[in-house]
């Protein structure tokens, strides 16, 4: 069986590190929303609890509608020179914006 998602290991260790900051938000939470300049774009942010449609991945929540649209993606912690974020690389979109954070499957 395949992983859904695949983090790597600068992603697991900025997570633990952003979560263990905060007493009251010890979730980070990736989803997958509508709009964008190319139909869909990744939204990240932080939750003190879990929902019914969540799955977990360690101290990493996705609902099962953006796992869905995500599964099979790597997500992986860049720092730049520009700055730094978190990346997905989803192998099922098709088109993606310059910005990394809007593509369309």
């Amino acid at each position: 069986m395949t992983k859904e998602i695949i983090f790597t290991k600068k992603a697991e260790e900025q997570i633990e590190k952003i979560t263990s900051k905060t007493d009251s938000k010890k979730y980070f939470r990736i989803s997958v929303k509508g709009g964008g300049c190319s139909g869909f774009k990744y939204n990240f942010s932080f939750d003190d609890a879990t929902k019914e449609d969540d799955i977990i991945f360690g101290k990493t929540l996705i609902d099962k509608t953006s796992l869905e649209i995500i599964k099979g993606s790597t997500v992986d912690f860049k720092v730049e020179m520009i700055g730094q974020s978190f990346v997905i690389n989803n192998p099922k979109a098709s088109a993606s914006c310059g910005c990394g954070l809007s593509f369309s499957v």
